[in-house]
C-alpha cells in the first residue's frame, strides 16, 4: 500500500464526451505511475468532485497527495478555486496535499499541437503550400490576461514553428476577439487555406461552437478552404507532460510563473484583484451532472473572487466593441 497518491483535477463539464475524454487520460496516466494510485475529480458539474477523489485516496491508505490541475494554463481556476478545495480538505482531513504547476507552455504540448494540425493538412486531398496558409488558434478564454498572453504565445511559436505564412488568434469566450470574429478578418487576408486549431484539452460546448464557427465560416467563403484541426485529447506528449508535473512535485518543481499573476502583482487593468483572497465559489455547481440537455457553465474563470458571472460573453455570438466586425 503506497502512501503516496495522485489527484488529477479536471475543470468538469456537462458535456459526456469531454468527462469520458478526462478519464481516459486520467487512465493513461495510471499506467505510467503504477506504484502509486491515481484518482480524478472535477472542480464543477462533473462527478466525481475533486473532495470525492481525495476521499478514494485515503481509502486507499494514501497520507501524501500530489494534485496536479486538469487545465492548461493558470487563470482562476488553478491560482484559486483548485488550491481553495484541496486546501480546505487538507485541514479538514490532516493529510498532506502538495499541488503541481499548471501544464503551461510546453515544448511537448507544441509538439503535440503540431501532430494534431499535421494530421488535419495529411488528410486533405490536394496540398495547399504553407506560405498560402493561415492558422487561427483559439483558446478558451479568461479575464486573467496573463493565461490569454500564453494563449498567444503557442500561437506565435506554432506559427514560426510549422513555417506557417501567418498565424491568427482567437477565444471562444471572455477575451476577444471570438472565433467568429477572428475567422472573418483572416479570411479578409486572402489566403486560400485556414487551418482552425482549438489549443484545447478536451472536447466540450466550446470547442463545439468553435468547430461550428468554422463550418459557417466555410459556407460563406466558399473561395477560402477552412479546415478544423482536432485538439490536444490523449495526445502521448499530453500524457507525458501530465506525468512530467507530477513528478515534478517530488523534485520541488511545483512553483508556477507568478511574476503577472494579478492577485501577486499590480496588473495593469486589474489593480482591483490584488491580494484577493484565495477561495473557491464552485460549491453550488459541484457535481450536478451531465447532459448534453444542459447547457455548460463558464464562469469568467479570473472574477471568482467578486462571484461576477459572464454569461453574456459565454454564451452569446453577439458581437462586441473590442471585436472588429468584419465589413459585409
Amino acid at each position: 500500500m503506497s502512501e503516496i497518491g495522485v489527484m488529477l483535477c479536471g475543470h468538469g463539464s456537462r458535456d459526456e464526451a469531454a468527462c469520458r475524454e478526462f478519464a481516459h487520460l486520467v487512465d493513461r496516466v495510471r499506467v505510467g505511475l503504477p506504484a502509486w494510485p491515481v484518482a480524478h475529480g472535477y472542480l464543477e458539474f462533473a462527478r466525481p468532485i475533486i473532495r470525492e477523489g481525495l476521499d478514494r485516496l485515503r481509502d486507499h491508505g494514501v497520507r501524501r497527495v500530489i494534485a496536479v490541475p486538469g487545465m492548461l494554463f493558470a487563470a482562476g481556476h488553478v491560482k484559486n478555486d483548485v488550491p481553495s478545495v484541496l486546501n480546505t480538505y487538507a485541514a479538514a482531513h490532516g493529510l498532506r496535499i502538495d499541488m503541481g504547476r499548471d501544464l503551461g507552455i510546453d515544448a511537448k504540448l507544441l509538439e503535440a499541437s503540431r501532430d494534431r494540425i499535421e494530421a488535419c493538412l495529411d488528410a486533405q486531398a490536394a496540398p495547399v503550400p504553407r506560405d498560402e496558409t493561415l492558422l487561427l488558434v483559439v483558446g478558451r478564454g479568461t479575464s486573467d490576461s496573463d493565461a490569454n498572453g500564453n494563449v498567444a504565445k503557442v500561437a506565435r511559436m506554432l506559427w514560426e514553428g510549422m513555417g506557417f505564412a501567418h498565424a491568427e488568434l482567437a477565444y471562444s469566450g471572455v477575451a476577444h476577439p471570438r472565433t467568429d470574429v477572428a475567422l472573418e478578418r483572416a479570411v479578409r487576408l486572402g489566403f486560400r487555406r485556414i487551418v482552425v486549431f482549438p489549443y484545447f484539452l478536451f472536447t466540450g460546448v466550446l470547442v463545439e461552437r468553435i468547430y461550428a464557427a468554422a463550418a459557417e465560416a466555410a459556407a460563406r467563403h466558399p473561395e477560402v478552404e477552412i479546415l478544423k484541426a482536432g485538439y490536444l485529447n490523449d495526445h502521448p506528449l499530453v500524457v507525458a507532460t501530465f506525468v512530467e508535473r507530477i513528478m515534478g512535485v517530488l523534485e520541488g518543481d511545483t512553483a508556477m510563473n507568478c511574476s503577472l499573476c494579478k492577485y501577486r502583482t499590480r496588473i495593469l487593468g486589474h489593480e482591483a484583484a490584488l491580494g484577493a483572497p484565495q477561495e473557491s465559489h464552485h460549491h453550488h455547481v459541484e457535481g450536478i451532472g451531465t447532459g448534453h440537455h444542459h447547457h455548460d457553465h463558464h464562469h469568467d474563470a479570473g472574477d471568482h473572487h467578486h462571484h461576477r458571472h459572464h454569461h453574456h460573453d459565454d454564451h452569446g455570438h453577439h458581437h462586441h466593441p473590442r471585436d472588429p466586425v468584419a465589413a459585409k
